[in-house]
């Protein structure tokens, strides 16, 4: 394994987590509430995996007890298509997060597929690096680092190169799928950008779009004469209307954290020697993020947020899928700009982009809405295949549009199938 300090190989009767699961291969908590429960689980993938960790001096990460960032997990299966599916992890989890939601399709179709924690883990992430912006940084090189290793093995285990390289992920994995198509074309063929997080240092951005959530939504679930008003004010940050039933959840358990920690490996002169801000303050509060003002902020800033900046350069073909009723990456502020950026940039011929009605940022959450909501896992799935035929065929994916929520679609066939095509 080039590069790693560490690396432990199994074989393994099954790479899928029907079988690692049980096989102590995985870890269920890197992927818990990513996907429907219902989601069914491939299997009769037997192969090699291996696990271990790059030179790092961070010590989030704690799987295998090794307290030891830049982990990774690779497997090989016997029966390979020739192709490498590269993932980093979403949110700030392990590598393991990937293994139901992209990882065991892809083994099931004969993929190797390798996937890195991104170098450091966990809300406290944020400690990590010598400067502001330097942990996010971090991310994207560990997924060249781990995808230059991973085309090494492959060809070691196999013989020969792989022929395909392909990058996916979801939020933050998104993100580095156009980070790395834009800085390192030369490593992939194409990729799939699931809900991708979107850095732009003018904005807009997770710390321009989340405070006014946090000064808003109380004042709305509250009721009374200020309620329209702070709905305006919510849709106004970018927060649909119609996405009303997601604000509480996304309320207690994503906009608070999600804005603190964000803000403070960015911006963490904000609250002097606090960490993180104070969790759900008032606004009006002494730093809190409520009150958060991006455009106000130092140039510095500004500066950290250039570090792990997107520019729509892309190299190779993307596939970019978003969820209209995502609001913790809302639509608009997201995946609409940056399919902007990409046309203004000169590229839009390598790429295509599917607005999928009804999607939300966390596929469990269409177990407690399943009459509002779809998953876009099985879109994910179509958007991939897509990939494939585009780079293998010759053939064009469906020119980029709205995919509507069936109105009569069935549970099953919403888990299911996805059609990119109208």
């Amino acid at each position: 394994m080039p590069g790693a300090e560490r690396h432990d190989k199994s074989c393994l009767d099954e790479l899928t987590t029907a079988g690692t699961v049980a096989s102590g291969h995985t870890d269920k908590a890197d992927w818990a509430g990513l996907t429907p429960a219902a989601l069914a689980v491939p299997s009769g993938v037997p192969g090699i995996q291996i696990d271990g960790y790059f030179p790092d001096t961070s010590t989030t990460n704690t799987n295998h007890g090794w307290q030891h960032d830049a982990q990774f997990v690779i497997r090989l299966p016997d029966r390979w298509n020739g192709g490498l599916v590269i993932a980093g992890s979403p949110g700030v989890r392990e590598q393991y997060a990937n293994d139901r939601a992209i990882g065991d399709w892809v083994l099931s179709r004969g993929y190797a597929f390798a996937a890195t924690d991104k170098g450091n883990t966990g809300a406290a992430f944020h400690r990590d690096g010598a400067a502001p912006g330097d942990a996010i940084a971090e991310w994207n090189s560990r997924v060249t680092e781990l995808t230059r290793a991973a085309r090494a093995v492959v060809t070691q285990r196999y013989l020969r190169p792989p022929t395909r390289t392909l990058a996916t992920g979801m939020s933050n994995g998104g993100y580095l799928v156009r980070w790395q198509l834009e800085n390192h074309p030369e490593l992939y063929d194409g990729g799939v950008d699931w809900e991708g997080t979107l850095w732009r240092e003018e904005g807009p951005n997770l710390l321009t779009f989340l405070p006014p959530a946090l000064t808003a939504y109380p004042a709305y679930a509250a009721g009374g004469e200020g309620a329209d008003r702070a709905h305006q004010s919510m849709t106004a940050a970018g927060f649909p209307a119609g996405s009303e039933f997601l604000w509480p959840f996304h309320h207690q358990y994503y906009w608070d954290v999600t804005q603190r920690i964000y803000r403070e490996e960015l911006d963490p002169d904000y609250d002097g020697a606090q960490e993180a801000g104070t969790p759900f303050c008032a606004p009006g509060t002494p730093a809190c993020d409520a009150d958060y003002d991006y455009g106000s902020r130092p140039q510095s800033v500004r500066h950290a947020v250039s570090k792990i900046a997107l520019t729509g350069r892309i190299g190779k073909p993307l596939i970019t899928l978003h969820g209209t009723l995502d609001v913790l990456l809302p639509i608009g502020k997201d995946s609409d700009i940056y399919a902007g950026m990409v046309n203004d940039a000169g590229r839009r011929h390598l790429f295509r982009y599917y607005r999928v009605e009804g999607g939300t940022h966390v596929d469990s959450l269409y177990d407690s809405f399943p009459d509002k909501l779809r998953p876009l896992v099985p879109c994910h799935r179509s958007a991939f295949t897509a990939l494939e035929n585009w780079l293998g065929r010759g053939q064009q994916p469906p020119p980029s549009r709205t995919l509507p929520r069936p109105g009569s679609a069935t549970p099953e066939s919403l888990l299911t199938s996805c059609r990119l095509a109208s």
